[in-house]
């Protein structure tokens, strides 16, 4: 059985006021969380897998394997995205 987005994962990023923005393509969720580290200087993407399948497309064997650790938890991981402003560089 193939792993079907938005049913066995999806990809989740919070705004600067605290909402969360769902996706179900990565480079869109890629996209957005570095515009909120842009303007805040960190954003958080989440990978949500629902499904032994989701986690298994996600992450491979290890995928499975966490999720298997804790079917309840569906944050298979959470990337911290960092943007430091160094200014003009001459």
């Amino acid at each position: 059985m193939a792993a079907k987005p938005g049913k066995d994962y999806e990809f989740a990023v919070d705004d600067a006021s605290g909402r969360e923005h769902v996706f179900k393509d990565l480079n869109e969720a890629s996209a957005f969380a570095i515009q909120v580290a842009l303007a805040t200087g960190k954003a958080d993407l989440d990978m949500l897998a629902y499904s032994e399948d989701g986690a298994e497309f996600l992450l491979g064997e290890e995928g499975i394997e966490s999720y298997l650790e804790d079917p309840e938890a569906s944050v298979l991981r959470r990337y911290e995205i960092k943007v430091n402003d160094m200014g003009r560089v001459p």
